[in-house]
């Protein structure tokens, strides 16, 4: 029965905001207040600095791989594992301890996939690293990992339960970035290191 609640277990998990948390703790404005307002990675190194940035990125990923190792040693349900780990990924977006205004998801969304399939993970790493380091957009990179990670998920994990939960999940990620590809076609997104 254990392993039918976690789902809902892995939603509170991603529901708790680290950039929140992390702004909170450092003495920091609310990043859902400032920047971008974005309580992730990019916008607490724009106005927090590295610390808060680091802090965040690792918090943010930490929730996905727990969530995902937690429901691993339970079952190996694969159903279950994807909701699991789609569940983190929600609560992180709509985080029911901070009003339903969380991030964008992309550590998170990697902290999972790291924990079901590292292969998978590194795979998304390389795409964000190549593309950031190409375009030096942190936003385009995401969107090109979301895109690309069904086909990985495909190629190393090919159980129909997997693919749909990073189909979901790209499609969120895409959704999430939307004032970003507004930005990006007007030629006035941030790049990295401005």
């Amino acid at each position: 029965m254990f392993a039918y609640a976690l789902p809902a277990l892995a939603y509170l998990l991603g529901s708790v905001s680290t950039g929140v948390v992390v702004a909170r703790v450092l003495g920091l404005q609310d990043p859902r207040e400032t920047g971008s307002k974005n309580p992730g990675a990019t916008n607490l190194l724009r106005y927090g600095g590295k610390l808060a940035a680091v802090l965040t990125l690792l918090g943010d990923i930490f929730k996905g791989v727990v969530a995902v190792l937690v429901a691993r040693a339970v079952t190996d349900d694969a159903a279950i594992l994807a909701l699991t780990g789609l569940a983190a990924f929600v609560g992180h977006l709509w985080p029911v301890f901070f009003g339903f205004h969380g991030g964008k998801g992309v550590a998170t969304a990697l902290g999972v996939w790291l924990a079901l399939n590292p292969a998978v993970g590194l795979l998304l790493i390389g795409t964000w690293l190549a593309t950031a380091a190409v375009f030096r957009y942190s936003s385009l990179a995401a969107l090109t990992a979301a895109v690309v990670a069904p086909l990985y998920v495909a190629w190393r994990m090919p159980q129909p339960a997997y693919i749909a939960m990073m189909a979901i999940m790209s499609a969120l990620l895409v959704f999430r970035h939307r004032a970003n590809i507004a930005r990006l076609l007007a030629g006035t997104e941030t790049k990295i290191g401005r």
